[in-house]
């Protein structure tokens, strides 16, 4: 979560309960990857985690990180949330890139 520019620590969201479960046991990408379940289902389990999110913390945007970002072109026109959703620009590479940045940063 960034608020006004600034990326807020400890902001694990998949780690939120959902249905009674974690929210990332819910509607994690390794569902569509690991159990082989259809991409527009498992896009349907995302459209009801980012409702909730967005009910929470109405956000303007959500950005899609990590492994799933790599096929954005095969479930982004099954996501259908207010909020705008783009890939991260450095799609599966945003958290190690992000990683490396804020631990030089560190360091300085």
């Amino acid at each position: 979560m960034f608020y006004r520019g600034t990326l807020l620590p400890n902001t694990e969201f998949g780690h939120l309960e959902f249905r009674g479960m974690e929210a990332e046991h819910y509607a994690a990408a390794r569902l569509v990857e690991r159990e082989d379940m259809n991409i527009d289902w498992w896009a349907q389990r995302v459209n009801e985690y980012l409702n909730h999110l967005d009910r929470i913390f109405t956000p303007s945007l959500f950005i899609f990180g990590g492994g799933i970002s790599k096929r954005w072109s095969d479930f982004h026109e099954f996501l259908n949330v207010r909020p705008r959703i783009v890939p991260a620009e450095l799609r599966n590479n945003a958290g190690i890139v992000g990683a490396a940045l804020a631990a030089h940063e560190a360091s300085a």
